[in-house]
């Protein structure tokens, strides 16, 4: 018996003998650092949505806190899949007469995953800026269609045009290093014109008079703010497609010092103007000023990028009092005035500020031009385009939900539940005719305001 087992144990040591990785070599060393740093960088963006959702439920009413969650959820999930399907090849595939991509489809023939993934966050991101603005009172299953042809046709032909080396704004010299412009600009007038269609909800215009509609929870806000901040690194770092030791510093550097001075310029241009610094503007002055240097990232200075900045936070105040007071477009998270006019900012920047093309390093103003070509053919192409789809589907069927629906809140409407349990635990062991109209307020939480100096 002994020698047998011992026999079997020479065998297996004979069949388990180590099969050694080749060499690695410096070539397949930088391969993998650059693997490494384009996925990190996707799963920082993947990250952000979790930074957006909080924001949208924190920024508006707790009764339609699971809805915004819900469509978090399915947006990143939808546009993954149809990306892959369709809006890849749309993007990325052989160009026909430099405006739409042919082939590519289902990643045929695609050997480098790693870019489809980083970038099948980027278009879940565009599509996510739509879920902000339109939040409290459009049909869930009319916005995952309004995601549908953003991931497979609207996002892509412009990241064709731009990010695809025969695209036409590329073949003019227009510059987006991560997307104010494609991602941002893009999803911001979908927005736009989705929320056009929509109206405001109920309650936010009487007459002349604009009221604000209180978020339920700023810090839960706050948070997303947080976490789409440092998302943003791996967004525009991200960007550089390689772990390239200058350029990706560089980077990080610019996108930090902008967001920094946007903030400041934020809060301080609150306080002068309304004699209070605002929390909501504040927060989202460090969108703006993430938005404002995400075009320009790579090619404006660190200095330069603290002007962007500086000037981003001042533009977001008075992008959304616009929007809100003289255009009456009720976007609840102010995401139309971060990523629409900050978007536009940002782009414009670089025909100003860039160390390379920008007016004010003495080389003229063609660059400039060049930038505003591009931001004026894509907010046509995205307003015909989403807003045709949009007033279709209107046509056909409503796509906001029924007076009775919204005011008793989306989160019962469309998913049958809730994501907080107020009224049970505040009137758990007291009387409830005392506490029923307290809980009745915290759980619609429909109290308006007459606005001052806050976003709505």
């Amino acid at each position: 018996m002994i020698k047998k087992i011992s026999l079997l144990f020479i065998i297996l040591l004979l069949l388990s003998t180590p099969v050694y990785a080749a060499t690695p070599t410096p070539e397949s060393l930088e391969l993998s650092v650059n693997l490494i740093w384009v996925m990190l960088g996707a799963f920082l963006v993947f990250f952000m949505h979790a930074g957006f959702a909080m924001v949208e439920s924190g920024f508006t009413r707790s009764k339609n806190t699971l809805n915004i969650l819900m469509k978090n959820f399915l947006t990143i999930s939808v546009a993954a899949i149809l990306f892959f399907l369709v809006g890849y090849g749309i993007m990325f595939g052989s160009s026909s007469g430099s405006i739409i991509g042919s082939d590519g489809f289902l990643l045929s023939g695609v050997s480098e995953i790693d870019f489809f993934v980083f970038q099948a966050m980027f278009v879940a991101t565009c599509a996510t800026i739509i879920s902000g603005a339109v939040a409290e009172r459009i049909k869930l299953g009319s916005y995952i269609l309004i995601v549908a042809a953003m991931t497979t046709i609207i996002y892509p032909v412009v990241g064709h045009w731009v990010w695809q080396g025969d695209g036409w704004l590329t073949a003019i010299g227009f510059s987006d290093f991560a997307g104010s412009t494609v991602v941002h600009l893009t999803g911001a007038v979908g927005a736009f014109v989705v929320v056009l269609i929509l109206g405001p909800r109920i309650g936010k215009y009487k007459g002349k008079k604009v009221n604000v509609i209180q978020g339920h929870n700023l810090p839960l806000g706050a948070l997303g703010v947080f976490i789409l901040w440092l998302g943003w690194f791996g967004f525009n770092g991200g960007s550089t497609l390689a772990a390239d030791p200058s350029l990706v510093p560089y980077v990080i550097g610019t996108t930090l010092l902008s967001t920094s001075a946007a903030l400041v310029s934020s809060s301080l241009y609150t306080k002068i103007r309304f004699k209070k610094v605002d929390a909501s503007l504040s927060m989202n002055g460090v969108l703006g000023g993430l938005v404002g240097i995400t075009a320009g990232a790579a090619e404006i200075s660190l200095g330069g990028s603290i002007i962007v900045g500086l000037i981003s936070g001042v533009v977001l105040v008075e992008g959304i009092r616009f929007l809100d007071t003289k255009l009456r477009i009720d976007d609840p998270v102010g995401a139309i005035a971060v990523h629409g006019i900050c978007g536009i900012w940002g782009t414009l920047a670089i025909g100003l500020f860039s160390v390379n093309t920008g007016l004010f390093y003495g080389n003229g103003i063609s660059q400039l031009g060049i930038q505003a070509i591009g931001v004026l053919a894509v907010i046509a192409w995205v307003a015909i385009t989403t807003g045709g789809f949009a007033y279709v589907m209107n046509k056909f069927s409503p796509i906001r939900v029924s007076e009775e629906e919204e005011i008793s809140g989306l989160d019962f409407a469309e998913h049958g539940s809730s994501a907080y349990n107020f009224k049970e635990s505040l009137l758990e062991g007291t009387d409830n005719n005392s506490s029923s109209g307290l809980a009745e307020r915290l759980n619609n939480n429909i109290t308006i305001g007459e606005t001052s100096n806050q976003s709505s």
